[in-house]
């Protein structure tokens, strides 16, 4: 059984400690008292974690409550919507959702785990996270609006791409055994109907009894685990935008393959939210030159990430499969960043 499902938690000091420092720095920046002026790093560092918080915080909240609203469907309705059968279709379907939910990277983490949870396979839930980091329909438009609709089309289809394409790589390493499947199977019938699953489970229960406070108080500590390292990261966030200019990284990482690697590299180290992303993958666009290093950022912030990794590996209590994700998905990028830079240099 998968950590998310384990009833028995100690507390969470990392998860408590990670948000109370980002909590105090929202509001230490947001009342600005007067000593604040006078520690110029702890003003910045304020500002910073305000700012994150600032864009983030919705995904947070949606997703959140996504995870909640997904508890509440049958497994077999949730396995049957994502595709039941394992077959090239069922992964492009995964991709399609995860290309269409409104949500940010972190919120999509929250929705990912329980897609998981309820079963749906491996191979779809990776499709699902590669596909979804930053295009939700909210920043496809921001996207478009900085860098243009070509390039955003562009951007969307690649990243469409190297979903499917990872999605169908996981499936062939769970079928020669290299990587464990969700070991939570469902089984779906032949005359499945998802009327008569939701009328069996809810048909005679009131929404008070449906939506009653220990669901929230539940929703809440399931997703406990993954929000311990969301809040983490806008700690190391906070932290790196404090001590490290933007412009380090924009003045170094040209249209050039050790551009990109340094881009891979940074995009590694520093942990921001897809909407914190854009601003900087607009940098090395427009002033670096380097389309193929704003995708890498924007793709790679998310497959290197080690928010996404740490919460794979708790909920499929497997290093392994954690790892394989950028494994999979780094090469592909790299090379489609490659490619990018040398068609607009052409």
């Amino acid at each position: 059984m998968s950590q998310c499902c384990n009833s028995k938690r100690k507390f969470d000091y990392l998860f408590w400690s990670t948000f109370i420092i980002s909590v105090a720095g929202y509001i230490l920046y947001a009342l600005h008292p007067p000593f604040l002026s006078a520690i110029p790093a702890l003003e910045e560092f304020s500002l910073n974690v305000h700012e994150i918080l600032g864009k983030m915080w919705w995904g947070i909240v949606v997703g959140v409550l996504l995870v909640g609203v997904i508890a509440l469907i049958p497994r077999e309705i949730v396995v049957n919507l994502m595709g039941k059968n394992k077959s090239w279709q069922s992964i492009f379907r995964a991709a399609i959702a995860g290309i269409v939910l409104d949500l940010c990277s972190h919120g999509i983490l929250l929705v990912a785990m329980k897609l998981y949870e309820r079963g749906v396979r491996l191979s779809q839930v990776v499709a699902f996270l590669i596909a979804s980091p930053w295009n939700s329909l909210s920043l496809t438009i921001i996207l478009i609006a900085l860098i243009g609709l070509k390039w955003a089309l562009i951007y969307i289809f690649l990243s469409f791409i190297i979903a499917v394409i990872s999605g169908l790589i996981t499936e062939v390493l769970v079928s020669r055994g290299i990587l464990k499947d969700n070991p939570i199977q469902v089984e779906i019938p032949e005359d499945f109907s998802m009327k008569k699953s939701l009328k069996n489970e809810y048909g005679d229960k009131k929404l008070s009894e449906i939506f009653s406070f220990s669901l929230f108080i539940n929703t809440f500590k399931e997703s406990e685990m993954i929000l311990r390292w969301v809040f983490l990261g806008v700690v190391a966030a906070g932290l790196i935008r404090t001590f490290v200019s933007t412009d380090i990284f924009t003045a170094f990482f040209g249209p050039t393959f050790l551009g990109l690697i340094l881009t891979l590299v940074a995009a590694t180290i520093i942990e921001v939210c897809s909407e914190g992303s854009l601003p900087i993958a607009y940098d090395l666009f427009s002033r670096a030159a380097a389309p193929g290093n704003a995708f890498l950022f924007l793709m790679a912030g998310a497959s290197t990430d080690y928010t996404e990794i740490m919460t794979l590996k708790e909920t499929t209590g497997s290093w392994k499969t954690a790892l394989f994700l950028p494994l999979i998905t780094v090469p592909q990028i790299l090379a489609l960043g490659y490619i990018l830079n040398t068609f607009s240099s052409g």
